[in-house]
């Protein structure tokens, strides 16, 4: 590469990204559970 940047450090797109995926799994997690929850009730 041209331009000196950490290896081990993502950039900071990289990472907003990632948070927004892992927020993204756990509220389809919840979405899930509610949805098998309300789904075995009836």
């Amino acid at each position: 590469m041209l331009w000196s940047d950490p290896e081990n450090e993502p950039p900071e797109e990289m990472r907003d990204m990632q948070a927004m995926l892992r927020r993204a799994g756990v509220l389809l997690a919840l979405a899930m559970v509610v949805l098998m929850f309300v789904t075995g009730l009836r």
